[in-house]
């Protein structure tokens, strides 16, 4: 396995274990495997052009910018898929990002059937759509008291770097 295969698995690894331990991912973390990335890519093997480096750290926040906005993902996730993306490039960056919601999908899912809120929480969301289409006032979509609010997104972000290190994308 060469060095690009595994150090997305780390950096998501990594970044995982700060989230769960600390609700957050840390910057200077993120910041760190920014410029190991750069780095790799410039001074080594020349393995990815500048173009694809800088795109594959601009797309996530160009797809994922607007769930930020509402609070629905948090800053450190989108971070966290920049740095990924600077190694993938922006190709592979988007196969993450779609494979990473798809896992979180799944995960969600599983939460909402096994606590039985699915229809509480179907319900949240249409009220929560309808309420910013009649005020345009943007309010993070957080729901006190309900089981399980804070979804850990750097989960499904390094389930899909592992399948990236076993090829499956």
């Amino acid at each position: 396995m060469s060095f690009y295969t595994v150090f997305p698995v780390v950096v998501a690894g990594c970044a995982m274990l700060m989230d769960f331990q600390r609700a957050r991912v840390d910057n200077g973390w993120l910041g760190f495997c920014l410029l190991i990335s750069f780095v790799t890519q410039f001074m080594g093997n020349n393995r990815i052009n500048p173009v694809s480096w800088i795109l594959g750290f601009l797309t996530p926040l160009l797809i994922l910018g607007w769930l930020f906005i509402f609070r629905m993902l948090g800053p450190g996730d989108i971070k966290l898929f920049c740095v990924i993306g600077t190694i993938l490039g922006p190709g592979k960056i988007l196969a993450c990002i779609a494979i990473s919601i798809l896992i979180g999908a799944v995960i969600s899912a599983a939460i909402l059937i096994s606590n039985g809120i699915i229809c509480q929480r179907f319900l949240y969301l249409f009220r929560y759509i309808t309420k910013f289409l009649e005020t345009g006032e943007r309010k993070p979509y957080y729901k006190s008291g309900m089981p399980l609010e804070n979804f850990h997104f750097t989960v499904p972000i390094f389930l899909s770097a592992l399948l990236y290190a076993g090829g499956v994308y």
